[in-house]
């Protein structure tokens, strides 16, 4: 499994109704996608849920790199470099994966917000031990749809990211979005728990 996210910040007074229009025109288009575990189309908007910027930032969790690939070098890509400038893409590989029971219950519908963090794992920190404590903190929450760590090696970063049925609980740190859609033709194939 690969993560990857790339953040868009959009001036204070944009329309962000131009990104809730894109979403709903285009989300549909990876529905299918191979090799797509899931894509959130994850948005802040400024003054919401304590966000101070406006941003497009779509999460992505990969089954396959061959998926990711195809994406990457492919016209979806393409369309939204062309609309709003090549963003740098961040990586984090794979290292487990939690289904939560709103994920398990298709009549409660999508997720409607996700939770983000990271952090570094400082020197002398053994990132194996950091991974196995991540994984045993993921929530536990009823509306909990899907959770998943990785680790960014270059920058011994730790990514925690976690997708809820309604409003995250306030106990969760990190960086909230809303979800406007979620492309997941392969969640049902990504193997939960550790990824090695």
């Amino acid at each position: 499994m690969h993560a990857m996210q790339y953040e868009i910040t959009l001036p204070a007074d944009y329309d962000m109704g131009i990104v809730h229009r894109r979403i709903a025109e285009r989300g549909h288009l990876l529905d299918a996608h191979p090799g797509l575990g899931l894509k959130a189309y994850l948005v802040r908007e400024r003054g919401l849920d304590g966000s101070p910027v406006n941003q497009y930032a779509p999460f992505y969790l990969w089954r396959t790199a061959e998926g990711m690939n195809a994406f990457l070098w492919g016209p979806g890509f393409r369309g939204l470099a062309a609309d709003f400038g090549r963003p740098a893409v961040r990586h984090w590989l794979g290292a487990g994966l939690r289904r939560g029971p709103a994920a398990e219950e298709p009549a409660a519908g999508a997720p409607a917000t996700a939770t983000r963090q990271t952090e570094r794992l400082p020197e002398g920190l053994d990132p194996g031990e950091a991974v196995e404590a991540a994984l045993a903190a993921l929530p536990d929450h009823p509306g909990l749809h899907t959770a998943a760590v990785a680790v960014d090696p270059a920058r011994w970063e730790l990514l925690r990211f976690a997708l809820w049925r309604a409003a995250a609980p306030d106990a969760v740190p990190g960086t909230r979005y809303r979800v406007h859609h979620l492309s997941s033709p392969e969640l049902d194939r990504l193997p939960a728990g550790r990824h090695w």
